[in-house]
């Protein structure tokens, strides 16, 4: 399965041109590479999403289902 539609269907973003943005401004890895929309997933893959304020990490278990591996606050973002 494609990466942005695997990100899209496991509800991690949650549109899929969201997803692809992403991807496109080099916001998320695969195996710490980063990636192109037409990726395709498979089990055992390691994703990294750099949100606004925050980092994730997941670990591909099937094309529905996703581990959590870690979840960080991106701290060094200025606040008004």
């Amino acid at each position: 399965m494609r990466i942005d539609k695997y990100l899209k269907n496991t509800r991690i973003i949650k549109r899929r041109t969201v997803a692809q943005e992403m991807i496109n401004h080099s916001r998320v890895f695969v195996n710490d590479k980063p990636v192109k929309p037409s990726y395709e997933v498979k089990p055992g893959d390691r994703i990294k999403i750099l949100f606004p304020f925050k980092t994730v990490e997941v670990m591909v278990v099937s094309e529905n289902e996703y581990k959590l591996l870690s979840e960080s606050r991106n701290d060094n973002i200025e606040r008004e």
